[in-house]
């Protein structure tokens, strides 16, 4: 039988020794033949599609343990600022949005980033100025806030009497007036309360949208770390419909506002939700926010910026008792658990939760994880490895930028700076790297990522001096997170992350061999051809 594919070039097959081919074939579904190109050559037939990668490289489909395919989508299908830098600039295309769609009731989009506004946070005043008729909601690019107009204001009777929620607040001046900055649950709340919520149609698109750009940059399966109801239903329908073309694992939403509650719910979700390549086989628990609005949770108060402390250590969402209680029930129930954990406090919460659950059920094959990691203790480090917990980077955030020097970095003190983003620390230690995107936060590009992880410098800061340097992954390593250790966290490496007879034919093929000492920057390469479920889905 003639394969259906052959795809010619260097071949990094990414498995435990990282043996390189010449080809790889595939049949169906499966890659049939791994080897030279004489080989392979021998599987082809005359109806056999022939990919020339020979000046390039291929890689396993790129696995994104960590993005937001539905809210991306909704973003670039609305009001898209993710591309755009600085307040004009946003005010150009919030406006320019607004007047070519006269008949929208509301304006919804998001992507602005914090550093191009004074403390992190945007005024309504501008936005009244562009679009002074009609409520606008725009979420920042972490999505941990949002900027209102007086309007959406109104529509949600949020005044400057209004109290702040116990998970959030709203931004005010110093006369106590709202600004239309909504911090965490302050900014959640309202969009349920007030926004409408798109239909199954408009999830649908917005997925859809979302997956062929995923596919464009390589990436044949990810983990949504954000399910709700809606996009749940959405994934459902493609997926019975054959347009989920990615293998995707559904990251239930916890309710940080119930309790143990809402497992029976989360139960019944995941028993109607299994089919062929959508699975909502883990739960997402919010334990903390981020550091740059200052509810990212703490072991030490935040430093205030010129040299002292304050008493804030940030907001623990979910009380340390309760989440223990709840990720021993969920690992009971076959639940995979994934932990947003931005702080140390976090971190360690996170953990030590982890340890209840094991110490309870004793050990399972569960591999829950913890996103983000971005301020780790050294005490904390080894205990990912004993516990069995996966680190799931987001490594483009490891790097100097505006919102890390200004918005960071003096909150944090130097001691705690040292401790940001411990790739290379956890590696050392024998943990499980993921990688993900946290797309639409930054981009979804994965070689952008794993350059970061690479040189400790971001793509836009080239030359200038990397952010603790210790920390930084060989090339190998990090693209094993992208690829095997991904597929590890998604109960998939025996299907994907490599590239071996028997295995899925997930394929990313790039313009270059970025593992070559003369390849140039690794975030310049390009991938011109992907395959998933051994059908090209780009290129």
């Amino acid at each position: 039988m003639s394969a259906d594919l052959v795809v010619l070039g260097p071949v990094h097959t990414g498995d435990a020794v990282r043996r390189r081919a010449d080809a790889v074939a595939v049949t169906g579904d499966r890659i049939t033949a791994v080897g030279t190109e004489s080989e392979v050559r021998r599987h082809a037939g005359p109806r056999t599609d022939v990919v020339d990668a020979r000046a390039g490289l291929v890689l396993p489909g790129f696995v994104d343990a960590h993005v937001h395919p539905p809210f991306a989508g909704r973003n670039r299908l609305n009001v898209n600022l993710l591309e755009l830098e600085g307040r004009d600039a946003y005010l150009a295309a919030i406006r320019a949005y607004a007047d070519a769609r006269p008949d929208r009731d509301w304006i919804v989009g998001g992507g602005w980033a914090m550093e191009f506004f004074p403390g992190g946070t945007p005024h309504r005043d501008d936005l009244d100025a562009v679009v002074p008729d009609r409520p606008v909601f725009l979420y920042n690019r972490d999505t941990h806030g949002a900027w209102l107009n007086t309007r959406a204001l109104e529509l949600g009777g949020i005044t400057g009497s209004t109290p702040d929620p116990v998970d959030g607040r709203y931004e005010r001046d110093a006369e106590g007036r709202i600004t239309g900055m909504l911090h965490e649950g302050a900014a959640y709340s309202f969009e349920e309360r007030v926004v409408p919520q798109p239909d199954t149609a408009e999830w649908r698109a917005a997925i859809l949208d979302a997956q062929a750009h995923l596919h464009s940059l390589g990436i044949t399966a990810w983990q949504d770390a954000w399910v709700t109801e809606g996009t749940q239903a959405a994934y459902e329908s493609l997926d019975a419909d054959g347009l989920l073309t990615a293998h995707v694992v559904g990251a239930l939403w916890w309710d940080r506002h119930r309790g143990l509650d809402q497992v029976e719910d989360l139960l019944a979700r995941r028993g109607r939700g299994s089919g062929v390549r959508f699975r909502p086989t883990t739960v997402k628990i919010m334990v903390d926010g981020v550091l740059e609005n200052f509810t990212g949770s703490l072991l030490a108060p935040y430093c205030d910026g010129c040299g002292g402390r304050t008493e804030n250590t940030g907001l623990q969402f979910v009380d340390p008792v309760l989440l223990a209680e709840a990720v021993t029930r969920l690992d009971s129930l076959g639940f995979q658990v994934h932990l947003h954990t931005i702080g140390d406090r976090a971190v360690r919460t996170a953990l030590d939760a982890v340890q209840a659950a094991r110490d309870a059920n004793g050990p399972a094959d569960r591999r829950h994880h913890l996103a983000h990691v971005q301020v780790v203790q050294p005490d904390d480090v080894p205990r990912f490895r004993r516990l069995g917990v996966a680190a799931n980077c987001q490594a483009l955030w490891a790097h100097l930028e505006p919102q890390m020097s200004e918005l960071t970095i003096p909150f944090l003190g130097e001691e705690r700076v040292a401790m940001q983003y411990p790739f290379g620390d956890l590696l050392r230690a024998g943990t499980v790297l993921a990688m993900g995107s946290d797309w639409p936060v930054t981009t979804a590009d994965p070689l952008q990522q794993l350059e970061v992880a690479v040189t400790r410098v971001g793509p836009e800061h080239r030359g200038s001096a990397p952010f603790l340097p210790a920390q930084a992954l060989a090339l190998p390593d990090a693209i094993a997170a992208f690829t095997r250790g991904s597929a590890y966290v998604n109960h998939d490496e025996h299907d994907s992350g490599t590239i071996a007879v028997g295995m899925r034919a997930d394929l990313a093929v790039l313009d270059r061999d970025i593992l070559a000492p003369d390849a140039g920057p690794i975030g310049d390469a390009r991938v011109t051809t992907t395959v998933a479920s051994g059908r090209v889905v780009h290129g």
